[in-house]
């Protein structure tokens, strides 16, 4: 355990280590035991609480977690007997708590342990509580926002600060969500086998959104947020890893290899100064080989199971552009190929955007203009910026200023996201500048 196997650290640093290390376990757990999301958060603060008052003077148990467990388990109990003087209703559950408290203390300290700390208890906990905060019946903002609360430790504010939402509105979307847990009785369970699919592809969802929206930001002054990609990468390793080899699904192990791979490019992103830095202008001395290295290995691994899907599709086109040298090295008919996968697969707007792009670098922007054309006229995408910044782009690079100044203002006007807006500002006076250069 982080920190604990340390005796000279003062008690008060191992149980903040032991916090940082292990809190969201034993709140996974203390919410299995007492079935309530807010109660089983002031137990564990509770239990902390107690660390710090009891450990100095009996000593570190030999099990922080499992001490941690009983005690806030203990410490809810109490909570609940004091309320019950005022609701006769919970003096029934403080009945059923304690017993079932009393039946685990009175077991050995090994089968007590096991009976907290046990593999198959605790590594479920947690499994749980990632399948309850991402159930379909809660919408998905909610989804998102108990993952991070509850299964990440993000704080209210952080949470908020990284979607640009007041605190109060956060905080009022995670309770509404808690409250429905509690009142349409939804399980705190892992999904049966055979319904495991497609609540799995719920959960692979909200990870996805979460690293998306830390990967390139909707708005704000800031092109990515680190905290927020980073705590989708560590769920998608923590999926895979609690899952069990028969569950494991392929698309989860793709959703882990595109995000790596995603990552290892975002020291390349942006200039010092935090400006757009286009793919293929950056610098590939900056990408992290050793996060391409796992990727690659981790989309061949989804590959391999022959049962993958739209996550592990993007993976292996992220994967090309990984393992070229150079821009212009760059496998685009792969790439195209990849695409045309991918779109059977998935056929979205977004998808066949990219892909229009990746034509235009395999068979030049005339081809790949004729298709972005295709998607705007049928009205799809008439709000997505980055369709018009592909546009005015490809424009650009055919010389069509005019066109391509008229594409990039239309994306600008879209624009939330502070680098993204820089970029296309730049863009118009290059091109404000070059036909000035050559005006008679």
């Amino acid at each position: 355990m982080t920190g604990m196997d340390d005796p000279g650290l003062p008690v008060r640093e191992l149980v903040e280590a032991t916090y940082r290390a292990e809190s969201r376990r034993v709140l996974a757990t203390l919410i299995r035991l007492l079935g309530d999301f807010d109660l089983a958060e002031e137990a564990l603060h509770e239990a902390f609480t107690s660390a710090i008052e009891r450990w100095p003077v009996d000593g570190v148990p030999s099990n922080p977690r499992a001490w941690l467990v009983s005690t806030g388990r203990f410490k809810a109990i109490d909570t609940i007997r004091r309320r019950a003087r005022f609701d006769a209703s919970l003096g029934d559950l403080a009945l059923q708590l304690e017993a079932a408290a009393h039946a685990a203390a009175a077991l050995s300290i090994t089968n007590t342990e096991q009976a907290l700390d046990g593999v198959d208890n605790l590594e479920d906990d947690r499994l749980r509580l990632i399948f309850t905060c991402c159930h379909p019946a809660l919408a998905i903002d909610a989804q998102i926002a108990l993952t991070l609360r509850e299964v990440c430790g993000l704080t209210t504010e952080e949470i908020a600060r990284a979607f640009l939402t007041q605190p109060s509105t956060l905080a009022q979307r995670i309770v509404r969500a808690k409250a429905k847990i509690r009142d349409a009785r939804i399980p705190y369970e892992v999904p049966t086998r055979s319904e495991l699919g497609t609540r799995l592809d719920a959960v692979l969802h909200v990870i996805y959104l979460v690293f998306n929206e830390g990967y390139s930001a909707s708005s704000g002054e800031s092109l990515t947020r680190h905290d927020l990609s980073a705590e989708a990468i560590r769920l998608g390793r923590l999926l895979i890893a609690l899952l069990r080899p028969a569950d494991l699904d392929a698309e989860a192990i793709g959703l882990l290899a595109l995000m790596l791979l995603h990552e290892s490019r975002r020291g390349a992103r942006t200039s010092p100064a935090g400006d757009l830095i286009l793919l293929d202008e950056q610098n590939r001395a900056l990408w992290d080989r050793a996060l391409i290295s796992e990727g690659i290995a981790l989309v061949e691994q989804a590959l391999e199971t022959r049962r993958f899907g739209p996550y592990t599709l993007q993976a292996a086109i992220a994967a090309v552009h990984a393992e070229a040298a150079s821009a212009a090295s760059t496998d685009w008919p792969q790439i195209v190929g990849l695409y045309d996968v991918l779109y059977k697969a998935d056929p979205s707007p977004v998808v066949a955007l990219n892909r229009a792009a990746a034509v235009a670098m395999r068979d030049g922007p005339e081809a790949g203009l004729a298709l972005i054309d295709e998607i705007l006229a049928s009205g799809q995408l008439a709000d997505y910026p980055f369709a018009h910044s592909a546009r005015a782009e490809l424009y650009r690079r055919i010389g069509r200023r005019d066109e391509a100044a008229a594409a990039w203002r239309t994306a600008l006007g879209l624009t939330r996201q502070g680098p993204e807006r820089r970029f296309i500002e730049a863009r118009l006076e290059s091109m404000a500048a070059s036909t000035d250069d050559v005006a008679p």
